[in-house]
């Protein structure tokens, strides 16, 4: 298996398909980095040479992708930030609610987990 950034990618997929891997490329910035070190997106990962593989690293590094760690760090810090100037996005980070102004009063159990039911109890 090949191993870029410090994922394992599969031998038996294309490279189109096996970029997607990494944490923080999709399928459109795969198209553009294989298109960038001029390699055929048909090729399998296990046929890639040492020298296409260095020119795949080359072509994310001087884009300036972010991907892993530099990614995940990246959007923690930014949702730090909302949370310390208590805005409102920051504040529904914060509270385990949907931030991007869901209905809530239904649904949103994915972010707000298991149903609690709250009202009168039943006397025995």
């Amino acid at each position: 298996m090949a191993r870029l950034f410090g994922t394992e990618i599969p031998n038996e997929k294309r490279i189109e398909a096996a970029l997607p891997y990494i944490y923080g490329i999709g399928a459109s910035t795969a198209k553009k980095i294989l298109e960038q070190a001029g390699i055929d997106p048909d090729l399998r990962t296990g046929q890639l040479t040492d020298e296409q593989l260095t020119k795949i690293v080359q072509a994310i590094t001087s884009n300036g992708i972010l991907i892993e760690g530099d990614l995940r760090r990246a959007k923690q810090i930014d949702l730090k930030r909302l949370s310390t100037i208590n805005c409102v996005r920051g504040i529904r980070h914060r509270r385990g609610l949907p931030v991007r102004g869901q209905r809530t009063r239904t649904n949103a159990r994915t972010r707000k987990g298991k149903k609690k039911t709250v009202g009168a109890q039943k006397k025995k």
